[in-house]
C-alpha cells in the first residue's frame, strides 16, 4: 500500500510521522511533494520516504493522497492531481472549510474521499482528528480511523459536526497556549525561574487534561474536588469567573464557528 502527501508543512509532517511510528506505513512506502523544493528534500531526508518532483508522479501508484495544503490553495492543488490518480485511490483533505461538496466537485464522479479536522498536538501523538468519510466502504472507513488513531484521538463524524469539532480542537490549542502562558506569567510575579513556571504551567494542563480523560469523570467534579471551602483554589476560581473566562471560552470557539461559516462560503 502506497501513501502520497502533498504539502510538506507541520500539519503533514505530523500526520506522516504519525502514520510512521504506528507502522501503518513505511517510510518507503511514501512519497511526499511540496512546491517548495527544500521544504519536501527536508521532509524526505528527515523521514527517509520518498520526494517527487511533480506532483502527477508522486500520486501516480497512491492508494491514498493525503491534500495536507492551505485553504487558499486547495483547488488548484487537487486539480492539478486529479488526471493522474489511479483508480481507487483515496483522498484524505485536512484542509480548513473546503466543504465535501467543494471537494466532489473537483474529483471525478464516484471517487472516494475524506474529510479531516485534526490539530497540532498530533505532532506529538496527542492530537484530536474528526473524520467524515464520503462513499468509504467498512473496511475503509476503519483503515483509515487506525491510520488518525496512530496521532491520537479519533471521532467518526458527519460534515456538520466536523465543521463544529475543529472550532473547539483545531482553534483550541491555540486558547490553551494563551491561558499556560499566562499562568506561566503569574508564576514569575510569584518569582518563580521562568523556566520552571513554563513546565508547571504546561505539565499542570496536561496532567489535568488526563485525569478528565482517564477517569472519564466530569470536569465540575473534578474542579470541585480542588476546591476547599475557603481555600486558595476557589478564591482563584472566583477571580476567574469574576473576570469572564468561561465566557470567553464560549463566545472564542463561537467566532471560530462564525470565521468557519465565512470561509465556506468564499469570504
Amino acid at each position: 500500500m502506497k501513501l502520497t502527501v502533498i504539502g510538506t508543512g507541520n500539519m503533514g509532517k505530523a500526520l506522516m510521522k504519525g502514520f510512521i511510528a504506528g507502522n501503518i506505513f513505511a517510510p518507503s512506502e511514501i512519497t511526499v511533494y511540496d512546491v517548495i523544493e527544500a521544504a519536501r528534500e527536508n521532509a524526505a531526508s528527515s523521514f527517509g520516504v520518498n520526494a517527487a518532483a511533480d506532483p502527477s508522479a508522486a500520486v501516480k501508484d497512491a492508494d491514498y493522497v493525503l491534500m495536507a495544503v492551505k485553504p487558499q490553495h486547495f483547488d488548484n492543488a487537487l486539480k492539478d492531481i486529479v488526471p493522474s490518480l489511479k483508480n481507487g485511490a483515496i483522498v484524505l483533505s485536512i484542509a480548513a472549510a473546503v466543504t465535501t461538496s467543494r471537494i466532489a466537485g473537483i474529483l471525478d464522479q464516484g471517487r472516494k474521499f475524506v474529510r479531516i479536522m485534526p490539530n497540532t498536538p498530533a505532532q506529538v501523538g496527542a492530537g484530536v482528528s474528526a473524520v467524515c468519510p464520503v462513499g468509504l466502504n467498512e473496511e475503509e472507513t476503519a483503515f483509515v480511523v487506525k491510520l488518525l488513531e496512530t496521532c491520537g484521538e479519533v471521532v467518526l463524524c458527519d460534515e456538520k459536526t466536523l465543521d463544529a469539532i475543529g472550532c473547539v480542537s483545531g482553534t483550541g490549542p491555540a486558547y490553551v497556549m494563551l491561558f499556560i502562558e499566562a499562568m506561566a506569567d503569574a508564576a514569575v510575579a510569584l518569582g518563580i525561574k521562568r523556566d520552571d513556571a513554563l513546565k508547571i504551567a504546561a505539565a499542570t494542563v496536561m496532567g489535568s487534561g488526563k485525569l478528565c480523560l482517564d477517569t472519564k469523570t466530569h470536569p465540575g467534579v473534578l474542579k470541585d474536588q480542588v476546591c476547599s471551602p475557603g481555600g486558595t483554589t476557589i478564591a482563584g476560581v472566583m477571580a476567574l469567573e469574576e473576570n469572564g473566562l468561561r465566557n470567553a471560552v464560549i463566545k472564542s470557539v463561537l467566532a471560530a464557528d462564525e470565521k468557519t461559516k465565512q470561509m465556506q462560503g468564499g469570504k
